[in-house]
């Protein structure tokens, strides 16, 4: 149990290679001018293969190492579907949504929908994205992070959190370029030790199970574990530890073909469209880097689930068959999924831990960082300029956004601590994430495609997703989060568009986008990588239906 010599060598290593580069990044790009487009956005200074890594380090972090693989421990391969549909998802994005972020030079969330609607829509969206990535997202990966080199290494957890914290505030500092620089590195850390762990925890199932070698672990998987490989779940088809004792039905989480065609398109579309923390990687470049790294990205999205779900079944087939039955416990003896990843790291070998810990560090840091930036970015563009400072410096906006990143660092080094009783956090994460992505979205869609959408109906939108999800919550418990986004989504737009018509206003809307089809036309070899990514996940839907 925890790393020893050569794990720690191989960790710092890592360290000081990441702040060596970041550091020497910031020195080589740095003009001299204090830029505050340049500092958030990297404007035009990122490559497609950084664009694309940037995203993926931003987007894999403790909830997909730590969560995904504890709730892949839990309901199996079904979990991979965040990872699958998303892969198509950032091609409906690259093809639809940048070109009309890039032609109307959008550089945040909130510009754009003051852009097309008016301050009061985008400043209410701009404080529920702020309570959103500081509570929710920023939270819960600093506690996730923290609960794992807490196992791993015997550290204190709040040593653990403060650690993390000062790693990524010191990346974070350095402005989006260090920040998408830097992530290149960590991705191919995060890569190579994560399939690493795949392989390692492959060989312990084997062993287990009186094989031998990986192929003879993932053949025993199937076998041992044939509950877990079903894409798509259907009601009391599996029940899945609560965490407190008792168990729940995954279908709730996962509620069948609805995943398909229901609200996970609104989770996905609304992650990887219309979220600051996601597009800012690709709103400084221009429209064939934007697209060329999304695309490149979405190949890496196939990857995840190999490296963050089969691990996680693999420690229910270890769980199963008599393996560290009490590491998986909380202090109750209540099994809790989210131990299943940390556990299964202090099982490997000297030297490839301390790979695997260093890929898990580098997936925290990467989403830490990416994540505070865009708190910076929002509350300094679109809250402190806006209403406090409207004449302020491009050096005065710099040095403002970096006290954002230490404030809302402290702000989630407070709260994490709280999050010490979730079963499964990647489920809490998406579940309250929830609660505004279906307003998110109806707003954004019905902004780009629909001229006459006006403000009031956008207002109305913003206002109503929370109470309406908090009630569906609440009074209709028995519906999936998933599919109770759908309904809330669909009452929205429904709303929106009945305002909007009512409104004789509508017809001739000057805040409409000019929209037209030349915008959405692809390149040839672009075309062809999306039409393969389309293929590879519908193929694996098939085979694992």
């Amino acid at each position: 149990m925890g790393l020893q010599s050569i794990d720690y060598i191989v960790f710092f290593i890592y360290f000081f290679i990441v702040s060596g580069y970041g550091y020497w990044i910031y020195k080589k790009k740095n003009t001299g001018i204090t830029d505050s487009k340049d500092f958030f956005l990297a404007e035009g200074s990122l490559t497609w293969w950084a664009i694309g890594a940037s995203l993926i380090a931003s987007n894999i972090s403790a909830e997909q190492f730590i969560g995904m693989a504890g709730s892949g421990f839990a309901m199996g391969l079904a979990i991979s579907t965040y990872e699958w549909m998303a892969a198509v998802t950032l091609m409906v994005v690259a093809i639809f949504f940048i070109p009309i972020y890039l032609k109307n030079k959008i550089y945040t969330m909130p510009q754009f929908l003051s852009h097309r609607y008016n301050d009061a829509v985008s400043t209410l969206m701009a404080i529920f994205w702020l309570l959103v990535y500081v509570f929710v997202n920023l939270t819960s990966i600093l506690y996730l992070g923290a609960l794992a080199i807490e196992t791993v290494t015997g550290i204190d957890f709040y040593y653990c959190m403060y650690g993390l914290a000062i790693f990524a505030i010191f990346i974070t500092l350095g402005g989006m370029k260090v920040i998408g620089y830097t992530d290149v590195i960590q991705v191919f850390v995060l890569v190579l030790g994560g399939l690493a762990t795949t392989y390692l925890a492959l060989e312990l199932v084997a062993t287990s199970t009186g094989g031998n070698g990986f192929l003879d672990g993932l053949s025993m998987l199937r076998k041992e574990a044939a509950d877990h490989f079903s894409m798509i779940l259907s009601e009391g088809e599996l029940m899945i530890p609560n965490g407190q004792g008792g168990t729940r039905d995954a279908y709730m989480d996962l509620p069948g073909i609805s995943v398909l065609i229901g609200g996970m398109w609104i989770v996905n579309l609304n992650y990887w469209g219309c979220n600051q923390y996601i597009t800012q990687r690709a709103l400084g470049a221009t429209l064939p880097t934007a697209r060329n790294g999304l695309l490149f990205a979405a190949f890496l999205k196939l990857l995840m689930p190999v490296i963050v779900v089969l691990p996680g079944i693999a420690a229910y087939v270890l769980f199963k068959n008599g393996s560290f039955q009490q590491e998986m416990a909380n202090q109750a003896g209540h099994v809790i999924p989210d131990h299943a990843y940390p556990v299964l790291l202090n099982l490997l070998p000297t030297g490839l831990k301390g790979l695997s810990f260093a890929a898990l560090t580098a997936a925290i840091v990467a989403s830490l960082a990416g994540k505070a930036n865009s708190i910076s970015t929002i509350y300094t563009l679109d809250i402190y300029r806006k209403f406090f400072n409207k004449n302020a410096s491009e050096k005065r906006l710099v040095g403002f956004g970096r006290i954002v990143v230490v404030v809302s660092f402290i702000i989630a080094l407070v709260v994490a601590p709280a999050l010490r009783n979730l079963d499964q956090a990647f489920q809490y994460i998406q579940e309250y994430t929830g609660f505004i992505s279906p307003g998110v979205f109806a707003i954004f869609a019905l902004g780009f495609f629909w001229k006459r959408t006006t403000s009031a109906a956008a207002l109305a939108a913003a206002v109503l997703t929370i109470p309406l999800s908090t009630f569906l919550k609440f009074q209709f418990e028995e519906i999936p989060f998933l599919d109770r986004m759908g309904i809330v989504f669909l009452i929205l737009v429904a709303l929106m568009v009945i305002m909007t018509l009512l409104d004789p206003k509508s017809k001739n809307n000057p805040k409409g986008l000019e929209i037209d089809a030349s915008m959405f036309k692809t390149s040839t070899p672009f075309a062809i990588g999306a039409t393969l990514i389309c293929g590879i996940v519908a193929a694996l839907y098939i085979i694992f239906w």
